[in-house]
């Protein structure tokens, strides 16, 4: 099979390329990547790419697939469908799932159901903690040969400093990225949306960026002092 992506705006940042030029496909592989490539050959099909932006599959490191256990908002399928379509063939999918991501089986079992989708690249976050409790660590290490490719209680911040702080040690270790959900549920408790001027007007509970800065500063503080990587999840506050 041949096919030649003609008059795209072709962006590679691994490349550093971001001009209009063209694109041969054989056999499923990009052969050329040129200005004004020649094509003679009939059984050549031809893709007209004039507008519009041609680039390698993104990556979303933060879905939340939601099977197993919650189905009927959306599964594995379904979530690799949408990926696709939107122009990510590699996803990330959290943890909180029921059960919980926590350990070896349900890994696995993401692992497996995405690989019978067969259409998208699917990463499986781990939780850090048993049941995304915060009281008992997972097994860090299972986990990864399980298939892993980070760690994160997203959806519930880590309340414990303590908890945080081997929790980074560990991970590094393995050489696990630790991706933290920060937020401070005794200030947003309650809350519906950011406080400040409209959230007065509107008689709502304001949440104040406070909530998400002291996690995001402890995180930081931890990071530094353990030597370890963290990734803040979904910021919201400059």
């Amino acid at each position: 099979m041949k096919m030649l992506i003609r008059g795209g705006r072709v962006i590679d940042p691994s490349r550093g390329l971001d001009k209009i030029l063209d694109i041969f496909v054989k056999g499923g592989k990009i052969k050329d990547i040129a200005a004004n490539i020649a094509m003679t050959d009939p059984s050549c099909t031809v893709i007209d790419a004039t507008g519009k932006i041609v680039a390698p599959g993104l990556l979303d490191i933060h879905v939340h697939l939601r099977e197993p256990g919650h189905e009927y908002k959306e599964t594995i399928l379904s979530g690799c469908e949408a990926a696709v379509a939107g122009g990510f063939t590699s996803i990330a999918s959290m943890a909180n799932t029921n059960p919980a991501n926590d350990n070896h089986s349900v890994t696995e079992f993401i692992i497996r159901k995405a690989e019978a989708a067969g259409i998208a690249n699917v990463f499986p976050v781990a939780a850090l903690s048993i049941g995304l409790e915060g009281k008992l660590m997972t097994e860090f290490a299972d986990l990864k040969e399980a298939g892993a490719a980070a760690l994160s209680d997203d959806g519930k911040p880590v309340k414990s400093a303590s908890f945080m702080r081997k929790a980074l040690e560990y991970a590094a270790s393995l050489d696990l990225p630790v991706i933290s959900h920060c937020e401070d549920t005794t200030l947003s408790a309650g809350g519906q949306i950011n406080e400040g001027i409209v959230s007065t007007a509107l008689g709502l509970q304001g949440i104040p960026s406070a909530a998400e800065e002291i996690m995001v500063a402890r995180d930081i503080a931890l990071a530094e002092y353990c030597r370890a990587p963290v990734h803040i999840a979904h910021v919201s506050a400059a």
